[in-house]
């Protein structure tokens, strides 16, 4: 079977104007370009009140899962300033990686363990348990026994994720991609 590169569909970040994110996200799904934008509540203060909203996970960034043939189409939105490159071509972000981001949005807690894992800045590591299973990053910070912030390579953002340690699988350095 050939694959057609004009109709084969990849995932791909764009890079959004500040504070844009949902309104991109609308405007891609109202040209029926298949997106995902990773959306977390928070819970704002006022001096007056307090209101839960909807913010972006990754601030300026949305997901367009998209063909060749859609590629122009999606700069041609107003507050898409471009694609995140990889050496200068669109950065392809792997399947897995947006299931995973999905599959975090729905996930509220995860079960608490005590480990005596010890994972160090720089160290290429493996989600082995849990929703997030089969997520790769980079170890840029431990900020606690079940805090680590994770570099995604693709995308060259970093997560703070409250995760136990032993959740994580250190990967050697021929696995790290």
């Amino acid at each position: 079977m050939i694959h057609n590169q004009t109709t084969e569909k990849k995932w791909h970040a764009v890079y959004t104007r500040s504070r844009s994110e949902k309104k991109v996200n609308e405007e891609l799904k109202a040209m029926g370009i298949d997106c995902f934008l990773p959306l977390q509540k928070k819970l704002h203060r006022w001096k007056d009140r307090k209101k839960w909203v909807e913010l972006p996970l990754i601030s300026g960034y949305c997901f367009v899962h998209i063909n060749r043939n859609e590629y122009d189409k999606v700069l041609q939105i107003p507050n898409v300033v471009c694609y995140i490159t990889f050496e200068g071509k669109a950065a392809v972000i792997p399947e897995y990686q947006i299931n995973a981001l999905e599959e975090m949005m729905n996930q509220f807690e995860f079960e608490v363990e005590i480990s005596h894992n010890n994972f160090e800045p720089g160290q290429k590591v493996e989600i082995i348990r849990g929703p997030l299973t089969g997520l790769r990053g980079e170890l840029i910070n431990n900020r606690g026994r079940h805090k680590f912030l994770l570099r995604i390579d693709q995308i060259n953002t970093e997560l703070t994720i409250e995760i136990p340690s032993n959740y994580l699988s250190a990967l050697p350095a021929t696995q790290a991609h």
